[in-house]
This record gives structure tokens, sequence and C-alpha cells, in this order.
């Protein structure tokens, strides 16, 4: 029996099992290497080695048993990060990400965890004398957007929080040696997750869904650089002591929180200017919360189908984050988070107090529309895909029409428009 290694790819829906690299017994040629000669299976298992059953969509009736075959797009000889070579002692698997079994990740609004996926690659025909060569010993997990991420837990004695973060190019990374290049202070991105994605295992925050998009060229070069912070809630950051998702809009967690991002700024090289805070849904209602109750603290904020709810919100509240800029993005089918009842009527009572940097992109995806956004506005705004207004015209910085992280990356805490 042998060795694979694991690769884990992230898109709009999380972690993904994209690629397998098989350690090889001996050196294989390019020539002898095609997907018709290997045949791979699965099984995702739970933490007690019982293979998972899980609906294969919201809408289905019944739960399915979380097994079958994959399908090989690809195979080559290659090195042991993947990379194709024309000889090598790796094989590396390409497969359909459209597999039902492709997801690394199970779960839904009471929390995600990563399966266990036990696969098993036979060899059905020969590569040069190899023969019948199965491969079921699970190696490495491998996962190249993550390469630079960090999991840690916040010192905060009354409530520690696991919390995971980037570090940019030109940082040292954990037990690194700082230089003087390195100790150039950088932008802080702040992302705080939905509901499904709090829990035990920190690298949910960043995996479960494409919050990697953060740390990827496009944002890191309209920041010049940035840290990405992503705090982890135990249960859910809406949970005001009682384990619900209440209605009250307050947060246990919100003293714990901060307290988490402080520290974090506190001991990074991060610009106290350039800290943005944003996130979806459940982080969403968080956002707001955070710059309510620290409107001086943050150079801007980025809510998606945020869950704060509007009367709970105050006229002091809005006087107060007025001038904090804040851009919105909800669907008009949210049929999770009611944009009506949340930031819908809040965008309106900060453009009524004379918010000047304030915007809302508010998608209009209803009928007859061929596909539907509804809760799941995050994908576009981590994205970077949205650039209008609530009016439907584009957003506008310095007479050129802008994204949303175009327009986050220039905001500055000490240069807000009064």
């Amino acid at each position: 029996m042998y060795i694979y290694d694991i690769e884990w790819f992230v898109n709009d829906d999380g972690a993904q099992v994209r690629r397998l690299i098989l350690h090889m017994p001996s050196e294989v040629e390019m020539a002898d290497v095609v997907g018709e000669k290997f045949c791979i299976y699965v099984e995702r298992k739970d933490k007690n080695g019982e293979v998972l059953c899980v609906k294969p969509s919201w809408s289905a009736p019944k739960a399915l048993p979380t097994k079958g075959y994959r399908t090989l797009l690809a195979a080559y000889p290659s090195d042991e990060k993947g990379n194709p070579l024309l000889k090598g002692k790796y094989v590396t698997l390409e497969m359909d990400m459209n597999d039902a079994q492709s997801r690394a990740l199970v779960g839904g609004l009471s929390g995600s965890f990563f399966a266990d996926c036990c696969y098993r690659v036979m060899q059905i025909a020969p590569i040069g004398e190899l023969t019948g060569l199965v491969f079921d010993e699970t190696g490495k997990i491998l996962c190249p957007e993550a390469e630079r991420y960090t999991s840690t837990v916040s010192s905060y004695e009354e409530l520690p929080l696991q919390y995971s973060y980037y570090t940019p190019e030109g940082q040292p990374l954990p037990g690194g040696t700082v230089s003087s290049r390195s100790r150039k202070k950088l932008p802080c991105i702040i992302w705080l997750h939905g509901a499904g994605e709090g829990g035990e295992d920190p690298r949910v925050t960043y995996l479960g869904n494409r919050v990697t998009a953060l740390s990827s060229d496009p944002i890191q070069s309209f920041m010049g650089g940035a840290w990405v912070l992503a705090p982890t809630s135990p249960t859910m950051w809406m949970d005001d002591g009682s384990h619900t998702y209440g209605n009250s809009g307050k947060s246990m967690y919100s003293e714990a929180l901060f307290a988490l991002i402080e520290e974090f700024v506190s001991t990074h090289a991060v610009d106290r200017e350039r800290i943005y805070v944003g996130g979806c849904s459940n982080g969403g209602f968080m956002t707001l919360r955070l710059i309510i109750d620290h409107p001086d603290y943050f150079a801007a904020g980025y809510p998606m189908c945020e869950a704060l709810y509007d009367d709970t919100i105050s006229d002091e509240d809005i006087e107060k984050i007025k001038d904090v800029p804040i851009w919105f993005l909800h669907a008009m089918t949210d049929a999770v988070v009611d944009p009506v009842k949340t930031s819908l009527p809040t965008y309106k009572r900060l453009i009524a107090a004379g918010a000047r940097d304030t915007h809302f992109t508010y998608i209009d995806d209803r009928p007859p529309f061929h596909q539907m956004v509804n809760h799941g506005c995050w994908p576009l705004g981590l994205n970077n895909e949205e650039n209008y207004d609530f009016d439907g015209k584009p957003v506008m910085l310095n007479g050129k029409a802008v994204t949303r992280f175009e327009w986050l990356a220039s905001m500055r805490r000490n240069r807000r428009r009064k």
C-alpha cells in the first residue's frame, strides 16, 4: 500500500480536494502516465471513522452517504508539490471540482468541520514496469493558498478566542527574523465569519468560504500588502449569552473580540490608520456592532448581508458612525437575513444623517434573473465583483469608478470627510 498527499483548493464554497499527489515507488515517464490507468474512490468520514451522511443540497429530501468515485481530468509525473515534470517520483491526479464528494468541509448553520477524506487510488493498467499499485494511506494535506496563514488564540483571560491570520509578503512568518524592511506597518483586513464557520477549528474561518481572496494578489496589490485577521466565534457572533440567534443587537463576544483585535494590532506591524472590518451575515452583524462600539477605531467597514436589526440601532448610534466609511452589500431576495429589517433602513438612516462615504450595493436578483443570489452575496464581495451604489451608478473615487476593495484601500482613519 502506498501514500498519497491531498491538495485543497479554496473556492466560493470553501476548501475542496482538487488534486492527489501519489508517492510512486520509482520514477515514471510522462508518456506512461495517462488518466485511464487510475481509478479513484473516496469516503468522507467523521472523527469516529463513520461515513458521513449529508444532504447533497439544502433542498434535498434526505441525507446520503458521502462516498463514491471521483472524475479524473488529468494525470502526470510531478514533484512533491504537484508541479508537472517529464519524469518524476510522484504522479499528480487532477479531479473534477464538480464531483459530489469534492468538498473537504461538511456542515451548515450550526458549524462546519473538515471531513476525513479517505481515498483509495487503484492503478488499473501498467505504468512502465509498475502494476497493481494501490494508494490508500493519507500523507500530507497541502493548501497553497493558506501557506502563510497561522492559527493561535488570544490572551484575553475572561474569554480567549481562537483566530487565524495571514502574514503578508515581506513580513516575517511566526518565528522568523525581523528585518528593518519587515517593520513597515501595513493595513489590516479583518474578516468576521458567518454562522456556519464558527466552532472549534479556526481554519474553517478562512477555508469555509474563499476568505483567502483577501490574501490573493489583486486585493493585496490594492492595499500595498495587508494583514488578514480572521477571529473565530465558539458559537455565533450574534450570541448574546442565550446561545441562540437573538435579535437583541448584543453579543457576548464584543469585549473579547475587540481585545483580540487590539492584541493583534499591538503585536504586529499594523498601520492603525488602515484597519478595515467586514464580514458576512452573522459576521456582518458583528461588523456593525464593532463600528458602533468603537467608531474611532476603524478606517472603514465592509459588511455583507449583515444581520444587525435596524430597530436595535439608536439615533445616537447613527450619529456616532455616520462619518465611518461603510460599503454595504445585500441581495433583495435574501430569505435568511431580510435587508428590509437590517441593512436597508440602516443605510437610509445614515444617508439622512449626513453620511458622505456610505455606499450600498443592493443586488436585484429577483425573477426573471437566471441565478438567484439570495443570502449568498459574499462570494461577489470577496471576489471584488461589485462596484455600483444604491442608485445603480458606479462608486466614484477621485473621478474614477472603483470596486469595493479599491475603495477600501483608499480609506484612512484620519482622513474622513466631515
